[in-house]
């Protein structure tokens, strides 16, 4: 297994992938799933816990010496695709989304490869959250950072459902840890710590529901990130993981292919969301970031 020195990670743990939870917050969200009430049960939640812990126990496979860490950019097939410009979207299993009590888990894989860049200038636009509503429109309405420091970021961010139910958003808290295992390989696990919906958002009528009460739609978020620095570029490969209500029995086999379309197609357009956003706003974010507070953790990266 691949040992990180903690004096080189403490100089160079300077990234953050709190974004992460942008892309795995709208896997579910043209879920057709009721809308009527729906509290999360115990027994669900613990199942989820279970699930999540067995996802950030395989990072450990990528991180053995003869391990690929970005499966993708190993294969040559999937890297001359991604070197292409496509991104490339996939279940985590055959059984996604997969049933537990009470719910239902969406796990899903996408890998992209950003060229002409590096970690340093993608740094500098993930961090930019004040932008966060400019680069994952029209999902992302206000967000911002609540504590950083050098191993663990927090931050707030609303999510505005507009294609499901009407006025309904998501008031959600993040909190995000990241590694840097060597000199070109970062991971990152990001979490949602809280989720709370809120009904007939930005109307007379708002009102923030209580924690694990609503809609279902999404209860809990998780995604683990790898990144590779080579080829002229970074290669991203995320795992997304979300935790929703259980569709019924009746009406699974029609609504679960459009799920699994749906999130296809969310993780694929967030990974495409990115790569703009580094592309477009990599230069002024630059220049801010430098000015900020955690410009020193940056230069430790060269």
């Amino acid at each position: 297994m691949r040992v990180v020195n903690k004096n080189k990670e403490c100089r160079r743990k300077a990234w953050n992938s709190a974004w992460i939870a942008v892309a795995v917050a709208v896997v579910l969200w043209a879920a057709p799933v009721s809308v009527l009430g729906a509290d999360l049960k115990p027994e669900t939640l613990q199942q989820w816990d279970e699930y999540v812990k067995a996802v950030d126990g395989r990072i450990q496979e990528h991180l053995a010496p003869a391990a690929s860490f970005v499966s993708s950019a190993q294969n040559p097939d999937e890297s001359a695709k991604l070197r292409a410009g496509q991104i490339i979207v996939w279940p985590a299993s055959h059984e996604v989304p997969l049933k537990v009590d009470s719910g239902l888990i969406h796990d899903w894989i996408g890998a992209a490869f950003i060229p002409d860049t590096t970690v340093r200038e993608i740094l500098a636009v993930l961090r930019d959250y004040d932008r966060y509503e400019q680069f994952y429109h029209p999902s992302v309405v206000p967000s911002k950072l609540i504590a950083s420091s050098d191993s663990k970021d927090e931050f707030s961010m609303v999510l505005m459902n507009k294609s499901v139910v009407a006025k309904t958003a998501l008031d959600s808290d993040y909190q995000t840890t990241y590694t840097q295992v060597d000199e070109h390989s970062w991971y990152s696990i990001s979490d949602t710590t809280r989720i709370q919906e809120i009904a007939d958002y930005d109307t007379p009528l708002e009102d923030m529901l209580p924690e694990n009460h609503g809609t279902g739609l999404i209860w809990r978020l998780h995604s683990v990130t790898r990144f590779e620095e080579r080829d002229g570029g970074v290669y991203i490969q995320l795992e997304a993981v979300a935790l929703s209500r259980d569709i019924p029995a009746g009406l699974r086999w029609i609504i679960d292919p459009i799920v699994r379309r749906v999130s296809r197609f969310s993780l694929a357009t967030s990974l495409r969301q990115t790569e703009s956003a580094v592309r477009l706003f990599s230069a002024s974010a630059m220049t801010s970031f430098n000015k900020s507070s955690t410009a020193g953790m940056v230069r430790s990266l060269r």
